[in-house]
């Protein structure tokens, strides 16, 4: 099976000779409130999110995508965002599967880390579903240290944390546990993933557990930084898993100055990120123009403003050498 395996991503044009992050670092875990690796170093990753798998990013879940925001961006980490609903996984879920297969093991074969992520606003009502495509996943990847498991991407505003998103999480965490001991696993926050100290301050009670801070820099200022400190200062570990150089709803301008204020906070932090996002629908947070190539190998007139903003950011993370906060 695992000669089959490497075969089909050969045939894809997934493997790839020169060492990444996951040899440097090994699987990821949590101490205290920070993530490091083997050596117990924090670690940093700076990578890019693909977007729902169902829209508009479906036709770059490829490997040569993952191969190029590796190569290129110098990606050390991507994100596979598995839509749930509407027209998502609810609807068909073997191609939507399919889709986050490709690149994970894409991500496997090049070395780097993957954030296999249950992208819904409203996870509670589909426990079941979850529980049982986490198994899957934990069967099939969790022996593969480039896995972390995001099991609730952004919990819609008036969802609690006690009443309906800790349950939640404590069901599907479990049940990962029960096939992965030992991998990330990162749990969304109230409010879009925004309220990450009133998790900080009722946690899950399991090893490996960080959790999830959104960003959108022309939204979200200081205020937002004051919650993760917050959080922090309790002991919570936390990932950002998708930021954005614009507003919330992915439109309005390039927000450069408040952008450097957050990669200056994540680097003083040493955070990891992934940035939203890789598809090409025409509006300001896509990397990519309508058209761009579905395999990667973009110039700079296939990058949007954002695209190029954030690409030079990414290429550039590796030379932050911040001193982990106290």
């Amino acid at each position: 099976m695992k000669i089959l395996l490497l075969l089909g991503l050969l045939l894809l044009g997934a493997i790839r000779t020169t060492a990444g992050p996951v040899t440097e670092h090994g699987a990821l875990r949590v101490s205290g409130h920070q993530i490091v690796g083997d050596d117990g170093r924090p670690v940093s990753l700076a990578g890019v999110s693909f977007g729902w798998s169902q829209w508009e990013a479906a036709r770059f879940y490829n490997a040569r995508v993952v191969n190029w925001l590796k190569d290129d961006w110098h990606a050390g980490i991507v994100r596979a965002a598995l839509g749930i609903d509407p027209a998502g996984y609810l609807s068909h879920p073997e191609a939507e599967k399919a889709r986050v297969r490709k690149v994970v093991e894409a991500a496997i074969a090049a070395d780097i880390y993957v954030i296999i992520d249950w992208h819904d606003h409203h996870a509670p009502d589909h426990t079941d579903l979850a529980v049982a495509f986490f198994q899957q996943m934990a069967r099939e990847y969790g022996r593969h240290p480039n896995v972390i498991y995001e099991i609730f991407n952004e919990p819609v505003r008036g969802l609690t944390w006690a009443g309906a998103i800790k349950p939640y999480a404590e069901k599907v965490v479990a049940a990962i546990r029960a096939l992965d001991p030992t991998h990330l696993i990162v749990v969304g926050t109230p409010t879009f993933s925004q309220d990450v100290d009133v998790a900080a301050a009722d946690p899950i009670k399991a090893d490996n557990i960080a959790y999830t801070l959104h960003f959108y820099a022309g939204t979200h200022k200081q205020e937002l930084r004051d919650k993760a400190v917050a959080a922090m200062n309790q002991g919570a570990a936390l990932f950002v898993s998708e930021w954005g150089t614009c507003n919330a709803d992915g439109a309005g301008g390039v927000d450069v100055e408040s952008t450097q204020q957050w990669m200056a906070f994540m680097r003083r932090w040493q955070l990891s990120h992934c940035n939203w996002g890789l598809y090409d629908k025409a509006e300001t947070a896509s990397i990519v123009v309508p058209g761009a190539s579905r395999r990667g190998g973009w110039t700079e007139k296939d990058l949007t403003e954002s695209g190029r903003f954030a690409r030079a950011l990414i290429r550039n993370w590796s030379s932050a050498t911040a001193p982990a906060a106290q």
